[in-house]
């Protein structure tokens, strides 16, 4: 595997990946699941991990002291489109689903919930009619993800228009039932507040007592990742941030400008794993 995928162009990058190698039983890998573990689909229910994730988190992970996927989606389906489960060499993955607010352990293949949150439920109900009654764009679609309800202008004739003229109504559809908008590719979450990846993230580095951590994603909601793990470098964690992005001109400029590696999607963050996992050996 080309030695240039472990090659920062910033110095944190650079000290990150140093501690990384140099301490790997204290490092800890974590990613976003769509569009950095899993290619970007019309249907999100079609969403499946690249077939070359599995076997490189496979052989990347009895080198580490902890591998996590941190999603947006119901931890369970996670686990599922990821084919993680019963996997070798997977056995501690731990897939932290709705932001942190669900958890599922290859030590005990259950998922734990913090429960429900009675906005969504209200929003769940609500939201067709509310849609209708705006004038939403012909293709606009509603997925129910459990404790979330996500909004995809990704079918429509004009997404990002479509996306834009949503913002602003359900902002204030969230607020009036105690949620917030979380915005991605084309699709607009009312969730509860509370919890974000960057809240998950640093939570679970503090509970596997992380030397360096490596974070990639590809998506706005990614970006309080990046923030957890910038101001985690100011305390003294080494950290390295990746962005899956130079295949889709969708990834937002923010997080190409704030990461101290681009690989190309989700096929770039398989060949990243691997060459962590021939450095290591």
């Amino acid at each position: 595997m080309s030695s240039h995928l472990l090659t920062s162009s910033t110095s944190d990058g650079k000290e990150g990946l140093a501690a990384f190698l140099a301490n790997p039983e204290r490092a800890v890998v974590a990613l976003d699941f769509d569009g950095t573990l899993a290619p970007i689909v019309p249907d999100p229910e079609s969403a499946r991990a690249h077939p070359g994730a599995v076997p490189a988190l496979a052989r990347l992970a009895p080198h580490l002291g902890a591998v996590a996927v941190i999603t947006g989606r119901p931890a369970g389906v996670a686990v599922r489109y990821g084919g993680f489960a019963g996997v070798p060499g997977l056995e501690r993955l731990v897939v932290l689903g709705h932001y942190g607010a669900e958890r599922w352990d290859a030590v005990s293949g259950e998922v734990k919930s913090a429960g429900d949150h009675s906005g969504v439920d209200a929003v769940r109900a609500e939201l067709p009619g509310f849609l209708d009654r705006i004038g939403a764009w012909r293709g606009t679609w509603i997925e129910d993800k459990g404790r979330a309800v996500a909004v995809h202008t990704r079918r429509t004739e004009n997404p990002e228009a479509a996306f834009e003229a949503l913002r602003d109504p359900l902002n204030e559809l969230a607020a009036s039932h105690g949620l917030i908008v979380e915005p991605g590719r084309l699709v607009l979450e009312l969730r509860p507040p509370g919890m974000d990846k960057g809240v998950a993230l640093a939570a679970y580095l503090r509970e596997a007592d992380a030397g360096s951590v490596l974070y990639a994603g590809d998506d706005l909601g990614d970006l309080a990742a990046f923030g957890a793990v910038e101001r985690l470098r100011g305390e003294g964690l080494p950290g390295v941030l990746v962005c899956s992005g130079t295949a889709s001109g969708e990834v937002p400029p923010e997080l190409v400008a704030r990461s101290d590696l681009v690989v190309d999607g989700p096929q770039g963050v398989v060949d990243l794993l691997n060459a962590l996992a021939d450095a290591l050996g």
